[in-house]
Protein backbone atom coordinates (compact mmCIF):
# COMPACT_ATOMS: atom_id res chain seq x y z
CA UNK A 1 0.00 0.00 0.00
CA UNK A 2 2.81 2.42 0.78
CA UNK A 3 4.39 1.51 -2.36
CA UNK A 4 1.65 2.41 -4.21
CA UNK A 5 0.99 5.84 -2.47
CA UNK A 6 4.54 6.48 -3.02
CA UNK A 7 4.37 5.91 -7.11
CA UNK A 8 5.32 9.04 -8.56
CA UNK A 9 2.03 8.77 -11.29
CA UNK A 10 -0.40 8.65 -7.85
CA UNK A 11 1.54 11.58 -6.08
CA UNK A 12 1.37 13.55 -9.57
CA UNK A 13 -2.57 12.91 -9.91
CA UNK A 14 -3.48 14.01 -6.60
CA UNK A 15 -0.78 17.11 -6.24
CA UNK A 16 -2.44 18.31 -9.92
CA UNK A 17 -6.02 17.71 -8.18
CA UNK A 18 -4.80 19.49 -5.77
CA UNK A 19 -3.44 22.52 -7.69
CA UNK A 20 -6.52 22.85 -9.80
CA UNK A 21 -8.32 23.08 -7.11
CA UNK A 22 -6.25 26.02 -5.28
CA UNK A 23 -6.35 27.61 -8.94
CA UNK A 24 -9.95 28.10 -8.91
CA UNK A 25 -10.44 29.13 -5.13
CA UNK A 26 -7.72 31.53 -5.83
CA UNK A 27 -9.71 32.87 -8.86
CA UNK A 28 -12.58 32.65 -7.22
CA UNK A 29 -12.10 34.27 -3.92
CA UNK A 30 -11.92 37.86 -5.60
CA UNK A 31 -14.95 37.37 -7.29
CA UNK A 32 -16.78 35.63 -4.21
CA UNK A 33 -15.73 38.47 -2.02
CA UNK A 34 -15.57 41.95 -3.21
CA UNK A 35 -13.99 44.12 -1.12
CA UNK A 36 -15.39 47.96 -2.31
CA UNK A 37 -16.69 50.66 -0.60
CA UNK A 38 -19.99 50.00 -0.89
CA UNK A 39 -20.18 46.83 0.66
CA UNK A 40 -18.75 48.15 3.63
CA UNK A 41 -21.17 51.26 3.97
CA UNK A 42 -24.08 48.88 3.59
CA UNK A 43 -22.49 46.99 6.18
CA UNK A 44 -22.18 50.04 8.27
CA UNK A 45 -25.86 51.12 7.72
CA UNK A 46 -26.98 47.87 8.24
CA UNK A 47 -25.48 47.37 11.65
CA UNK A 48 -27.17 50.87 12.24
CA UNK A 49 -30.28 49.87 11.54
CA UNK A 50 -29.93 46.74 13.37
CA UNK A 51 -29.03 48.41 16.68
CA UNK A 52 -32.36 50.91 15.87
CA UNK A 53 -34.32 48.04 15.63
CA UNK A 54 -32.94 46.19 18.57
CA UNK A 55 -33.58 49.80 20.76
CA UNK A 56 -37.36 49.81 19.20
CA UNK A 57 -38.06 46.45 20.17
CA UNK A 58 -36.72 47.44 23.16
CA UNK A 59 -39.67 49.89 23.87
CA UNK A 60 -42.19 48.55 22.08
CA UNK A 61 -41.77 44.41 22.93
CA UNK A 62 -41.82 43.27 19.81
CA UNK A 63 -40.16 39.79 19.01
CA UNK A 64 -38.49 40.34 16.02
CA UNK A 65 -38.94 41.87 12.58
CA UNK A 66 -41.37 39.99 9.88
CA UNK A 67 -37.99 39.33 7.35
CA UNK A 68 -36.14 38.30 10.02
CA UNK A 69 -38.82 35.61 10.87
CA UNK A 70 -40.34 34.62 7.17
CA UNK A 71 -36.77 35.21 4.96
CA UNK A 72 -35.07 31.73 6.38
CA UNK A 73 -32.83 30.14 3.51
CA UNK A 74 -32.38 26.26 2.48
CA UNK A 75 -28.59 27.00 4.60
CA UNK A 76 -30.66 28.74 7.57
CA UNK A 77 -33.09 25.79 7.61
CA UNK A 78 -30.26 22.66 7.13
CA UNK A 79 -28.33 24.26 9.28
CA UNK A 80 -30.97 24.57 12.34
CA UNK A 81 -32.43 21.06 11.27
CA UNK A 82 -29.12 19.18 12.15
CA UNK A 83 -28.14 21.90 14.85
CA UNK A 84 -24.85 22.41 13.51
CA UNK A 85 -24.34 25.64 15.60
CA UNK A 86 -23.55 24.60 19.15
CA UNK A 87 -24.82 27.48 21.46
CA UNK A 88 -21.95 27.13 23.93
CA UNK A 89 -19.41 27.65 21.08
CA UNK A 90 -21.79 30.31 19.21
CA UNK A 91 -20.02 32.92 20.70
CA UNK A 92 -16.77 31.97 19.67
CA UNK A 93 -17.57 31.26 16.08
CA UNK A 94 -19.35 34.57 16.07
CA UNK A 95 -15.94 36.20 17.74
CA UNK A 96 -14.11 35.25 14.86
CA UNK A 97 -16.14 36.36 12.27
CA UNK A 98 -16.61 39.84 13.30
CA UNK A 99 -12.48 39.70 13.44
CA UNK A 100 -12.74 38.47 9.84
CA UNK A 101 -15.64 41.48 8.41
CA UNK A 102 -18.18 38.63 8.52
CA UNK A 103 -20.59 40.43 11.53
CA UNK A 104 -24.17 39.02 9.92
CA UNK A 105 -26.38 36.38 11.06
CA UNK A 106 -26.24 34.74 7.81
CA UNK A 107 -22.24 34.48 7.67
CA UNK A 108 -22.19 32.89 11.10
CA UNK A 109 -24.72 30.30 8.88
CA UNK A 110 -22.98 29.86 5.93
CA UNK A 111 -19.69 29.31 8.07
CA UNK A 112 -21.24 26.47 9.98
CA UNK A 113 -22.92 25.23 6.70
CA UNK A 114 -19.65 25.10 4.94
CA UNK A 115 -17.73 23.35 7.89
CA UNK A 116 -20.27 20.79 7.59
CA UNK A 117 -20.31 20.18 3.33
CA UNK A 118 -16.50 20.69 2.83
CA UNK A 119 -15.56 17.55 4.32
CA UNK A 120 -18.09 15.60 2.92
CA UNK A 121 -17.88 17.15 -0.91
CA UNK A 122 -14.10 17.29 -0.54
CA UNK A 123 -14.04 13.23 -0.06
CA UNK A 124 -17.06 12.46 -2.61
CA UNK A 125 -15.39 14.42 -5.18
CA UNK A 126 -11.59 12.74 -4.52
CA UNK A 127 -13.24 9.76 -4.86
CA UNK A 128 -15.45 9.92 -7.66
CA UNK A 129 -12.48 11.07 -9.82
CA UNK A 130 -10.12 8.17 -8.11
CA UNK A 131 -12.52 5.49 -8.83
CA UNK A 132 -14.58 6.67 -11.46
CA UNK A 133 -12.47 9.03 -13.67
CA UNK A 134 -8.69 8.88 -13.34
CA UNK A 135 -6.92 5.54 -14.93
CA UNK A 136 -3.68 5.04 -12.05
CA UNK A 137 -2.47 1.76 -10.44
CA UNK A 138 -4.07 2.40 -7.00
CA UNK A 139 -5.37 -0.17 -4.53
CA UNK A 140 -9.06 0.32 -3.36
CA UNK A 141 -7.48 0.97 0.08
CA UNK A 142 -5.18 3.88 -1.33
CA UNK A 143 -7.90 5.37 -2.86
CA UNK A 144 -9.75 5.55 0.18
CA UNK A 145 -6.76 7.03 2.11
CA UNK A 146 -6.79 9.47 -0.55
CA UNK A 147 -10.43 10.49 -0.33
CA UNK A 148 -10.29 10.61 3.46
CA UNK A 149 -7.38 12.91 3.29
CA UNK A 150 -9.03 15.57 0.74
CA UNK A 151 -11.91 15.29 3.73
CA UNK A 152 -9.46 16.45 6.12
CA UNK A 153 -8.41 18.96 4.42
CA UNK A 154 -12.03 19.99 3.46
CA UNK A 155 -12.95 20.23 7.49
CA UNK A 156 -9.77 22.34 8.39
CA UNK A 157 -10.09 24.46 5.04
CA UNK A 158 -13.16 26.71 6.29
CA UNK A 159 -11.04 27.52 9.34
CA UNK A 160 -7.42 28.49 7.39
CA UNK A 161 -9.73 31.10 5.33
CA UNK A 162 -10.98 32.61 8.15
CA UNK A 163 -7.53 32.75 9.88
CA UNK A 164 -5.95 33.74 6.95
CA UNK A 165 -8.67 36.87 6.59
CA UNK A 166 -8.36 37.90 10.16
CA UNK A 167 -4.63 37.83 9.51
CA UNK A 168 -5.06 40.34 6.92
CA UNK A 169 -7.24 42.78 8.06
CA UNK A 170 -5.59 43.21 11.69
CA UNK A 171 -2.56 43.56 9.12
CA UNK A 172 -4.43 46.15 7.28
CA UNK A 173 -5.96 47.97 10.25
CA UNK A 174 -2.38 48.02 12.14
CA UNK A 175 -0.64 50.02 9.76
CA UNK A 176 -3.23 52.88 9.19
CA UNK A 177 -3.48 52.91 13.01
CA UNK A 178 -0.83 55.95 13.86
CA UNK A 179 -2.41 57.94 11.04
CA UNK A 180 -6.05 57.57 12.32
CA UNK A 181 -4.68 58.64 16.01
CA UNK A 182 -3.32 61.72 14.34
CA UNK A 183 -6.59 62.59 12.78
CA UNK A 184 -8.25 62.10 16.05
CA UNK A 185 -5.93 64.21 17.83
CA UNK A 186 -7.19 66.89 15.52
CA UNK A 187 -10.95 66.18 15.95
CA UNK A 188 -10.22 66.37 19.68
CA UNK A 189 -8.10 69.50 19.92
CA UNK A 190 -10.76 71.30 17.53
CA UNK A 191 -13.45 70.94 20.21
CA UNK A 192 -15.21 67.57 18.02
CA UNK A 193 -16.99 65.28 20.69
CA UNK A 194 -15.95 61.57 20.41
CA UNK A 195 -19.25 60.53 17.95
CA UNK A 196 -18.08 63.25 15.86
CA UNK A 197 -14.34 62.39 15.66
CA UNK A 198 -15.06 58.85 14.77
CA UNK A 199 -17.15 59.35 12.15
CA UNK A 200 -14.76 62.43 10.74
CA UNK A 201 -12.20 60.14 10.63
CA UNK A 202 -13.78 57.01 9.35
CA UNK A 203 -14.90 59.28 6.34
CA UNK A 204 -11.08 60.74 5.82
CA UNK A 205 -10.04 57.33 5.90
CA UNK A 206 -12.83 55.65 3.22
CA UNK A 207 -9.72 54.97 0.50
CA UNK A 208 -6.93 54.87 2.28
CA UNK A 209 -8.06 52.42 5.31
CA UNK A 210 -11.70 50.84 4.56
CA UNK A 211 -11.03 48.55 7.29
CA UNK A 212 -10.45 50.97 9.78
CA UNK A 213 -13.16 52.98 8.47
CA UNK A 214 -15.25 50.41 8.76
CA UNK A 215 -14.76 49.47 12.37
CA UNK A 216 -14.99 53.49 13.44
CA UNK A 217 -17.96 53.16 11.66
CA UNK A 218 -19.73 50.93 13.05
CA UNK A 219 -18.31 52.11 16.51
CA UNK A 220 -20.02 55.64 15.81
CA UNK A 221 -23.33 53.74 14.91
CA UNK A 222 -23.13 51.96 18.27
CA UNK A 223 -22.14 55.10 20.57
CA UNK A 224 -25.36 56.52 18.82
CA UNK A 225 -27.45 54.12 20.20
CA UNK A 226 -25.82 51.92 22.52
CA UNK A 227 -27.56 53.15 25.84
CA UNK A 228 -23.60 51.94 27.68
CA UNK A 229 -20.47 54.39 26.17
CA UNK A 230 -18.35 51.89 27.33
CA UNK A 231 -19.76 48.29 25.92
CA UNK A 232 -19.43 50.23 22.27
CA UNK A 233 -15.49 50.93 22.98
CA UNK A 234 -15.12 47.49 24.14
CA UNK A 235 -16.65 46.22 20.83
CA UNK A 236 -13.99 48.37 19.14
CA UNK A 237 -11.07 46.08 20.85
CA UNK A 238 -13.23 42.77 20.70
CA UNK A 239 -14.03 42.72 16.22
CA UNK A 240 -10.35 44.24 16.01
CA UNK A 241 -8.32 41.82 18.54
CA UNK A 242 -5.33 44.63 18.02
CA UNK A 243 -3.44 45.15 20.94
CA UNK A 244 -3.28 49.56 20.01
CA UNK A 245 -7.07 49.71 19.13
CA UNK A 246 -7.34 47.92 22.94
CA UNK A 247 -4.79 50.56 23.88
CA UNK A 248 -6.76 53.27 22.76
CA UNK A 249 -10.13 51.96 23.99
CA UNK A 250 -8.56 51.74 27.40
CA UNK A 251 -7.58 55.57 27.37
CA UNK A 252 -10.93 56.73 25.82
CA UNK A 253 -12.86 54.47 28.54
CA UNK A 254 -10.82 56.25 31.52
CA UNK A 255 -10.95 59.85 30.44
CA UNK A 256 -14.66 59.76 29.94
CA UNK A 257 -14.99 58.09 33.44
CA UNK A 258 -12.14 60.38 35.26
CA UNK A 259 -12.97 63.35 32.97
CA UNK A 260 -9.33 63.55 31.73
CA UNK A 261 -7.83 64.99 28.51
CA UNK A 262 -7.24 62.55 25.80
CA UNK A 263 -5.42 64.82 23.57
CA UNK A 264 -2.15 63.84 25.68
CA UNK A 265 -2.89 59.73 25.65
CA UNK A 266 -3.57 59.81 21.62
CA UNK A 267 -0.28 61.81 21.37
CA UNK A 268 1.69 59.01 23.52
CA UNK A 269 -0.49 55.95 21.88
CA UNK A 270 0.19 58.00 18.21
CA UNK A 271 4.16 57.91 18.52
CA UNK A 272 4.65 54.52 20.54
CA UNK A 273 2.63 52.71 17.26
CA UNK A 274 5.21 54.55 14.50
CA UNK A 275 7.67 53.54 16.44
CA UNK A 276 6.23 49.78 16.73
CA UNK A 277 5.48 50.02 13.08
CA UNK A 278 9.48 51.17 12.24
CA UNK A 279 10.54 48.47 15.13
CA UNK A 280 8.62 45.97 12.66
CA UNK A 281 9.65 47.09 9.20
CA UNK A 282 13.28 47.06 10.86
CA UNK A 283 12.68 43.39 12.01
CA UNK A 284 11.57 42.26 8.42
CA UNK A 285 14.14 43.88 6.61
CA UNK A 286 16.58 42.03 8.77
CA UNK A 287 15.29 38.68 7.69
CA UNK A 288 14.92 39.13 4.24
CA UNK A 289 19.02 37.93 3.46
CA UNK A 290 17.67 34.90 5.84
CA UNK A 291 14.75 34.24 3.62
CA UNK A 292 16.74 34.95 0.36
CA UNK A 293 19.38 32.54 0.89
CA UNK A 294 17.52 29.35 -0.19
CA UNK A 295 15.89 31.03 -3.37
CA UNK A 296 19.43 32.43 -4.61
CA UNK A 297 20.59 28.66 -3.93
CA UNK A 298 18.24 26.98 -5.99
CA UNK A 299 17.70 29.52 -8.75
CA UNK A 300 21.05 31.80 -8.96
CA UNK A 301 23.85 29.48 -8.71
CA UNK A 302 22.81 26.83 -11.17
CA UNK A 303 22.06 29.35 -13.60
CA UNK A 304 25.77 31.26 -12.59
CA UNK A 305 27.62 27.95 -12.94
CA UNK A 306 26.21 27.15 -16.40
CA UNK A 307 27.11 30.47 -17.97
CA UNK A 308 30.89 30.62 -16.44
CA UNK A 309 31.52 26.81 -16.85
CA UNK A 310 29.49 26.13 -19.78
CA UNK A 311 31.58 27.76 -22.88
CA UNK A 312 34.61 26.00 -20.73
CA UNK A 313 32.86 22.68 -21.00
CA UNK A 314 31.65 22.59 -24.45
CA UNK A 315 35.09 24.01 -25.93
CA UNK A 316 36.91 20.66 -23.68
CA UNK A 317 34.25 18.60 -25.57
CA UNK A 318 34.49 19.71 -28.91
CA UNK A 319 30.45 20.56 -29.20
CA UNK A 320 31.13 23.76 -31.27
Amino acid sequence: MIDLLLKPENIIVVLGSIGAFLTIVAFGMPLLGSNNMRSRLKAVAARREELSAAQRRKYTNQPSSLRQQSGRSFVTYLVDKLRLINPADSVGMKHKLAQAGLRSEAHLYTYAFFRFVAPILFGLLTAMYLFFIAKVEMGPSAKLIYSFAAAVIGFFLPQILIKNKIQNRQNAIQVAIPNAMDLLIICVDAGLSMEAAFHRVAEELQKQAPELSEELGLTNAELAFLTDRRQAMLNLSERTGLPAIKALVTAMVQAERYGTAIGLSLRVLSEEQRNERMSRAEQKAGALPAQLTVPMIVFFLPVLFVVLLGPAIIKVLGII
